[in-house]
């Protein structure tokens, strides 16, 4: 049976194929449809872990127990997860650990493009890049099986375009690997130091020469002998770029299991070709190991490090060709910068704070929130991390103090974040005794990923009723005082404003929890499908107060503001901040404010 899937759809089918029982991750783009698939097999248990850490702990924990594991994440959540991987590299496993990194080439949605690869030979774990569905599928099976013959878990690197491509893939039936026997071992699964003095020699570098015999021998690395007088060594992706330039008028060494490096077969086939491409996006990795090898190649002092390939920058890069234009538009395309959707709940906070724009610093975090940076709201000064809207801002706070700054820090974090990894932070706010106010932004649910469940939804990774972990009492149980939190409706502006001035004038950690959900989410949309707010013409000075917001479905053309009923979900903040009331709201329902 064949089937059209995505390369993340193939990744989950291989786990399935696999025999995997336990998936772990947490969402991020490119990753997110990976475990959102695995857990549409109900032979798998599937779970939204809180980090990736704990994602990770929990598939480490599952696989020494016996039962073949996978985990799942985007590139910068293996920085979170490196802790865990460094050690079970000296474990190793009893069932199979496949641990899945999403790169992300060109940052379409990510903070930074680091090339996780470095992390295989950094960590002395085996590596896996496919570069379409079919290898996607095939490639996870073969990842099970290399984890549980050399003991160890596998780094199975992917990218964005490999995730997100669709392509046929040959499916098949599951083989059922059961739950391996389970036998206290105190030596191999215990890293105190006189354990793990025994396991770098015996686990990591034992099994080193034997990976390499197995890099040169795989099937997941192989040549394709063509014209010779053009090698191209290669990986992922780039590998189909290069076969859409080159075509049959070169050789290639393709690479699927990089780490360790089939030395052997480079050799051979650097002997063959008479000059010799590295082919590959971000960091020199194959290139700077060839070339140790003593092999003369050409990589990135003709290709980009930044950014994706594509077949054309490698024709220009390495042919000198202009790349054809292939289509064209008789339209002048205008940007569209990313901007807080319409109704979106944030919009009231970041308004109220707005207003404290010069007298503060905000630092912000990672999710739909960071878009408050953009105008007309200007709330935020930094993004790091997942966490950093609220430890940052306690650095900040701590030079403001010894700088005698008079300048207020607010940090801001989203409900799913805050469960990632901002608890810490607001612990260390109270125990370090921080003047910073934290605003935490539920929205019920883990917006810019997709819309995935957390530990404040009530429902798990498998759709399932789940408790719901209460932010307000986590706030209090660490030790903010009752009088110094705030649980606001942020559509309510009213409200919202006198939590923000509380807030500003507080001289202890302060913290305002607002409640509202994510106006995307189905069930919120189909509630309010019928409310919307309009202008009524003849009031309207069109003093574009309401631009403020920054909501996108106000605009003003051809000398006339209008709200578009179709985007307005009737949130009503345009109609609280209209000073001549010239915003009416539409439908049946309540209005706050």
């Amino acid at each position: 049976m064949k089937k059209l899937l995505t390369g993340n759809e193939a990744i989950a089918r291989g786990a399935y194929e696999a025999g995997c029982l336990i998936a772990c991750a947490y969402p991020g783009t490119p990753s997110t449809e990976i475990l959102e698939n695995v857990s549409q097999y109900k032979e798998i248990h599937s779970e939204w872990s809180t980090n990736e850490k704990v994602a990770l702990e929990v598939a480490s924990g599952a696989a020494i127990a016996g039962a073949r594991s996978l985990v799942s994440m985007k590139h910068v959540g293996l920085n979170v997860a490196a802790d865990p991987m460094f050690t079970m590299a000296y474990e190793g496993v009893n069932g199979g650990l496949v641990i899945v990194t999403a790169d992300e080439p060109g940052m379409h949605s990510s903070q930074n493009e680091q090339d996780n690869r470095l992390f295989a030979p950094h960590a002395k774990v085996a590596m896996v890049e496919p570069s379409d569905s079919q290898e996607c599928k095939d490639f996870i099976k073969e990842a099970f099986k290399i984890s549980e013959i050399y003991d160890t878990p596998v780094l199975f690197r992917v990218t964005t375009r490999v995730c997100h491509s669709k392509g046929i893939v040959e499916l098949a039936k599951r083989e059922e690997k059961g739950v391996k026997e389970y036998t206290k071992d105190i030596k191999k699964y215990i890293m105190v130091p006189a354990n793990s003095k025994v396991k770098h020699v015996e686990i990591v570098e034992e099994r080193l020469p034997k990976l390499k015999e197995y890099s040169n021998t795989t099937h997941l690395n192989r040549i394709e002998w063509n014209d010779k007088k053009i090698g191209i060594i290669t990986n992922g992706i780039s590998y189909l770029h290069a076969k859409e330039v080159f075509g049959d008028n070169a050789s290639y060494l393709k690479i699927g299991f990089s780490y360790p490096m089939p030395d052997k077969l480079i050799e051979e086939f650097a002997k063959e070709v008479e000059t010799l491409y590295i082919i590959e996006e971000n960091e020199p990795y194959m290139e700077n190991h060839i070339k140790a090898m003593g092999i003369n190649c050409i990589g990135k002092e003709a290709l980009p490090v930044c950014g994706e390939l594509s077949p054309g920058i490698i024709r220009k890069a390495l042919l000198n060709e202009e790349e054809g234009e292939t289509y064209s538009l008789d339209l002048d395309i205008p940007n569209r910068p990313p901007a807080l959707c319409a109704g979106c709940p944030h919009r009231g906070i970041f308004y109220a704070v707005s207003r404290y724009r010069d007298k503060i610093i905000s630092t912000s975090d990672i999710g739909c929130y960071t878009l408050g940076m953009a105008p007309p709201l200007g709330v935020g000064d930094t993004v790091i991390c997942m966490g950093a809207g609220i430890s940052a801002g306690i650095g900040f706070d701590r030079v403001n103090q010894i700088a005698g700054r008079d300048k207020k820090v607010f940090g801001f974090i989203g409900d799913s974040t805050f469960f990632h990894s901002g608890i810490t932070g607001l612990i260390d706010a109270v125990y370090n005794g921080t003047n910073m106010a934290m605003v935490i932004m539920d929205n019920r649910i883990t917006a810019m990923t997709g819309q995935q469940d957390n530990p404040g939804t009530g429902k798990n990774a498998m759709g399932e009723e789940a408790p719901i972990i209460d932010i307000e009492a986590i706030v209090k149980a660490v030790g903010i005082k009752d009088e110094n939190i705030r649980v606001i409706d942020p559509y309510d502006l009213k409200e919202t404003n006198e939590a923000v001035k509380e807030a500003y004038e507080a001289k202890e950690p302060f913290v305002i929890i607002t409640k509202q959900p994510c106006a995307l989410i189905k069930e919120v949309q189909r509630e309010r499908k019928e409310l919307y707010c309009e202008i009524d013409q003849d009031k309207c000075t069109k003093c574009k107060t309401c631009l403020r917001i920054g909501c996108p479905a106000i605009s003003f053309k051809d000398n006339t503001m209008t709200i578009d009923k179709n985007e307005c979900n009737g949130c009503t903040v345009c109609l609280q901040v209209c000073p001549f009331k010239a915003i009416e709201f539409v439908g049946e329902g309540e209005i706050n404010g």
